[in-house]
């Protein structure tokens, strides 16, 4: 796994506009980095601690090797099935084994390359000083843009790294490659039509959920470095520090407790319910209790790092910030995220009220609004902590699987009321409480408290006239919520191009 950051410069590229960016981005991976300048390009990237193993420097930053000639690269993510194509291409490298797979892959087969990533998220440039290779997965999970200023195209994997060298700036297109060119080319792309239903029994299909996830987590998880799970007491995220809790024990023993972190503001519903999961593990269970004020107090820095104005994420994105900041002052390195599951199962409120048959095309819609929205919430709140997170839920193992499950069993009839991600429930029933097991769903931001005090705040506190002023010079603003929150995001980036990479929810 390699959370990280890069900044790439090719063309004319100038040192010290290169190190300006690079340093907009150095929460990224403060704990090891380098730069590499050869012919058209400069490279850089860092890395956090809990990328590289324990008492070895990180070798040659951006990564190279004596199999590679010239090639360097720049690699932000995460390669689900790593082992297995490391086996099959032999290679030997344990320290940024998946940069030397990636070099590897793109020698052997270029921009077909890709067919072996299917269970992989990442943003990466290859470069051997002379020809560019750049790309983004297919659902845009490694948020990557780009920028061109005089002669020279930028690269980097935040917004305000751009920024700091060009205004003219777009978000990098996920499930795209970009050539030396600069030409952007479609690797990829989410299925149109639904793949074949399975129809099998129910009770094999959980059994296969809990065998991948299981699989997804050991792939991705290895408790080297400090860590904990956050947990929300929702579906996902228990599921998660259930299974992880027992991986720790059969590392470290059957009295060793996994840490897990919750946060409310108040007493929230998230609260009672991470309690009853964490007693339920015997986890080491901390909590954060926040008031509407500490949230306020946090918001223009969550907006510099989340580089979004939008309010459900926004809401969101607040909680997230502050429980990774707190995990990470308590001594983690890496936080356990139960992200992915909504977008996997068929979990979002409003697919409750759609038939059966648009199901699937919905869901595709929830997976491609992904890229510039909730993704960013994962990789920029505990990015910013300097933290790694791990989400095993998002696997393209998973996702394939999930949608081949038939519409019925993803939002399930009860009575009057429809239960949403109802096989997901039902494969993990029996090992965990039936108050978390059958708790409906709440978003991150209602269940943690916040949902209800931002917008009410912020109808308080600006006018009517100001929000209908604000809404003639800018339509896209929706809410008085949304408006403060543009305002801090135009502070920072201002309200030309990147207001273009943000990405707006269906639902305020």
């Amino acid at each position: 796994i390699n959370m990280s950051g890069l900044a790439v410069a090719y063309g004319q590229p100038n040192r010290e506009k290169l190190e300006a960016m690079f340093n907009r981005i150095a929460h990224r991976g403060p704990h090891v980095f380098g730069i590499w300048a050869h012919k058209r390009i400069i490279m850089a990237q860092n890395h956090l601690n809990a990328d590289v193993a324990p008492g070895q420097n990180g070798g040659q930053i951006p990564f190279t090797n004596s199999q590679n000639g010239n090639l360097r690269i720049c690699f932000d993510g995460q390669i689900g099935n790593r082992e297995t194509l490391v086996k099959k291409h032999l290679l030997t490298d344990e320290l940024f084994r998946e940069d030397e797979l990636l070099l590897h892959l793109y020698q052997q087969h270029g921009g077909e390359m890709f067919q072996y990533l299917d269970d992989a998220i990442f943003a990466l440039v290859i470069s051997d000083g002379e020809e560019l290779f750049a790309a983004r997965d297919l659902l845009g999970i490694k948020t990557l843009f780009y920028g061109r200023h005089n002669s020279t195209l930028y690269l980097a994997s935040e917004l305000k790294s751009i920024l700091a060298v060009t205004h003219t700036v777009y978000e990098f297109p996920a499930g795209h490659y970009m050539d030396s060119q600069g030409r952007l080319t479609p690797f990829g792309d989410l299925p149109r039509t639904p793949p074949e239903i399975m129809q099998i029994d129910p009770d094999q299909m959980a059994a296969d959920v809990r065998d991948i996830i299981q699989r997804s987590l050991r792939q991705r998880v290895d408790f080297v470095h400090p860590t904990g799970a956050l947990l929300s007491g929702g579906m996902d995220s228990s599921v998660i520090a259930y299974l992880a809790s027992k991986l720790y024990q059969q590392k470290f023993g059957p009295q060793a407790k996994l840490k897990t972190f919750a946060i409310g503001v108040g007493e929230s519903s998230d609260i009672h319910s991470a309690r009853i999961m964490a007693e339920h593990i015997n986890s080491d269970h901390h909590e954060l209790i926040v008031n509407l004020e500490q949230v306020l107090d946090v918001l223009p820095e969550v907006i510099y790092y989340l580089e979004s104005f939008d309010p459900s994420l926004v809401r969101s994105a607040v909680s997230n910030f502050l429980i990774s900041q707190y995990a990470q002052a308590e001594g983690m390195a890496v936080l356990l995220s139960g992200e992915g599951g909504d977008e996997i199962f068929g979990g979002y409120v409003h697919l409750k009220t759609v038939p059966p048959k648009e199901l699937f095309t919905r869901q595709v819609e929830c997976l491609s609004l992904l890229h510039n929205n909730a993704s960013l919430r994962l990789d920029r709140m505990n990015q910013c902590h300097s933290v790694r997170v791990v989400a095993p839920l998002i696997s393209g193992e998973l996702l394939d699987y999930a949608l081949r499950i038939p519409a019925e069993y993803k939002v399930r009839p009860n009575g009057e009321q429809k239960i949403e991600k109802w096989l997901f429930r039902k494969a993990f029933a029996e090992l965990l409480p039936e108050a978390i097991t059958w708790r409906l769903k709440q978003e991150f931001s209602q269940g943690s408290g916040s949902a209800g005090l931002l917008p009410a705040h912020f109808e308080k506190v600006i006018s009517d006239e100001a929000f209908t002023q604000a809404q003639e010079k800018y339509p896209l603003i929706r809410s008085k919520e949304e408006l403060y929150y543009f305002q801090i995001f135009v502070e920072h980036f201002g309200d030309g191009l990147a207001v273009d990479t943000v990405g707006q929810w269906l639902a305020i």
